[in-house]
């Protein structure tokens, strides 16, 4: 209808989508302050609803005080924030931990890139050397991995501690001490089995870490990140273990590592007995990381609670 509003004069209409038929002619009455429109049901009957859309409708008075609870609620949310003291690090910290993110996926990436192009050129010959060329790059990862039990330390990021220790120090120790120490391992094919799966993981890992830095969550990274451990995980763990088998006959040969006490109790240490603790201990770590991805898997990938309204 003409009319004289917000707009000015101008012809104002609405539309209404009722849940049931309803009378084609409504009555309606016009005020100086409003417009009262009666509008009649075809059939005299209970509605569950009024409009086919599950909409809330609201009075004048309602109204007022929903937008009021709204302005109290934001007030109070900002007198909130304004006494929580600004961290005038907070921006160099997040660019830090976007760096470090952004270098580790980049270095993965190296990796898996790589070792899959080799795979389809050289075929299995790729397995014999792949710690000859591929090491290089995973001793700076590995590396630099370190730094994500500093940021957990100094309180940076929020992953727990002890998963971060078991699965670097893990990781290290097979690097450096097993696999960097026997020239006799390097040329195993289970060097490429372990280097693979170790980067297949972090190349889902390290660009969810980053992208959560921004505030960015894209959905199919976080199904990605928080379910391609759970095959890749164990078979990880299975190749580190196959290795540590395979290391302990070359090191009790050797002797390496192997500590030697004074007399007179003459007694020698062997390193290779020391593995064979230390695979107990590799399962019992698999278990305690495993437990902790299942509880963030849960937590970002179970179903979500309804907000009651």
């Amino acid at each position: 209808a003409q009319g004289h509003g917000a707009k000015g004069d101008n012809i104002y209409e609405f539309q209404i989508e009722f849940l049931e038929p309803v009378e084609p002619k409504p009555v309606y009455k016009v005020t100086q302050r409003q417009l009262n429109i009666t509008v009649q049901k075809k059939e005299s009957n209970w509605w569950e609803r009024l409009t086919k859309q599950e909409k809330r409708w609201l009075d004048e008075s309602d109204a007022e005080m929903e937008l009021k609870e709204k302005e109290e609620e934001k007030i109070n949310k900002m007198k909130i924030e304004s006494r929580v003291p600004k961290d005038p690090f907070k921006h160099l910290k997040k660019g830090y931990l976007i760096m470090y993110n952004l270098v580790q996926f980049l270095g993965f990436s190296w990796i898996f890139v790589n070792m899959t192009v080799r795979l389809f050129i050289l075929g299995k010959d790729s397995f014999y050397d792949t710690f000859h060329t591929i090491a290089d790059m995973m001793y700076f990862c590995q590396t630099l991995a370190l730094m994500e039990i500093v940021n957990s330390l100094i309180g940076l990021v929020r992953s727990p501690l002890i998963p971060a220790v078991v699965q670097i120090f893990g990781r290290n120790f097979i690097l450096f001490v097993v696999l960097g120490s026997l020239e006799e391992m390097q040329s195993k094919p289970v060097v490429f089995f372990i280097f693979y799966f170790w980067s297949i993981i972090e190349l889902f890992r390290y660009p969810y870490y980053m992208l959560s830095c921004i505030g960015i969550e894209w959905k199919p990274l976080t199904w990605l990140r928080y379910t391609t451990w759970i095959p890749l995980y164990p078979l990880g763990a299975l190749a580190e273990a196959v290795c540590i088998v395979q290391s302990i006959p070359i090191f009790s040969e050797t002797g390496k590592f192997s500590l030697g006490l004074p007399n007179p109790l003459n007694v020698t240490i062997q390193f290779s007995f020391l593995l064979q603790i230390y695979l107990i201990a590799l399962f019992l770590g698999v278990f305690v990381n495993f437990r902790h991805l299942y509880k963030q898997r849960k937590q970002h990938l179970g179903p979500k609670k309804r907000k009651m309204k």
